[in-house]
């Protein structure tokens, strides 16, 4: 866990599901406690990334006994996995506006990412978005033989043509709920990061702006796969000064860049790419 705080990351997902034993789970709760304690200490000082936690799921039973430990300045959002129904989401957000209470927290200071990994999850996504104004984004699980591809009982390619649905589903459902940081799941195998990137390019077109990692390794391979390229970058800047330019005379609601039509939409979205891309640095 300390070296994943200094990965270079852009945030730390600290777990206490799938790779923790049932036998192990008190003694990583304690662990990660002690992480979250020592980064709350460094206060202003600190520039190092976001922290997170993976709690388990709340059909679990354990996720009360996770959030009593986690829940703690230092903490900025919790990752909730597997969810499928919205009183599942509501009761943890009631949770943590008592924890946060207890422990002289900011009310909503830690944020729920929803982690959609069923058939379920996918088809009511929206309504689960909409639980809660705790809900930051939402993450889908898309690993190869994860708990999705196995409950859809669908195949996996590199080309993401079986997940392709659910991966636009929830894409949509996020955006329509009005968050704009839609998240997509691990890529498990470590050894092809030819594999890594061209899945992370199919993710960033169809609009998901990250994704979880499982090795430092894959850090850099995935920054530079959702990294707006440069040419996209000089085009929208060049778009949004000579249509800003033709707006201040009254001239025309719309002109032409390198024969492309542009009006108010591609104006709007040329500015979100750029807002995006400034991210990238």
């Amino acid at each position: 866990m300390t070296k994943a705080l200094e990965s270079g990351a852009d945030a730390v997902l600290l777990d206490l599901e799938d790779s923790v034993p049932i036998a192990a789970k008190a003694e990583a709760r304690s662990l990660v406690a002690k992480v979250i304690d020592g980064v709350s200490a460094l206060g202003s000082t600190r520039a190092g990334p976001a922290v997170f936690v993976r709690v388990n799921a709340a059909a679990s039973g354990l996720l009360e006994d996770d959030l009593a430990a986690v829940v703690r300045p230092g903490l900025e959002a919790i990752f909730l996995p597997k969810v499928e129904s919205v009183s599942e989401v509501q009761d943890t957000a009631f949770g943590l506006e008592r924890l946060e209470a207890a422990k002289g927290m900011t009310g909503g200071a830690v944020e729920i990412v929803l982690m959609i990994e069923s058939a379920l999850g996918v088809y009511r996504c929206f309504d689960l978005i909409n639980a809660s104004p705790r809900v930051a984004t939402t993450c889908i699980g898309v690993a190869r033989d994860g708990d999705l591809q196995t409950d859809l009982g669908c195949g996996w390619s590199i080309e993401g043509t079986e997940l392709l649905y659910a991966r636009s589903k929830v894409l949509l459902d996020t955006r329509a709920a009005g968050k704009a940081w839609p998240l997509d799941g691990v890529f498990s195998d470590l050894g092809d990061e030819e594999g890594l990137v061209k899945d992370s390019k199919l993710s960033a077109r169809l609009g998901y702006v990250g994704r979880t990692v499982i090795h430092p390794k894959q850090i850099g391979p995935v920054r530079q796969a959702y990294a707006v390229p440069e040419a996209e970058v000089a085009y929208y800047q060049q778009v949004v000064t000579e249509f800003e330019a033709v707006e201040k005379t009254g001239a025309a609601a719309a002109i032409t860049v390198n024969g492309r039509l542009v009006d108010y939409a591609m104006y709007q979205r040329a500015k979100r790419v750029l807002e995006l891309a400034k991210l990238d640095r």
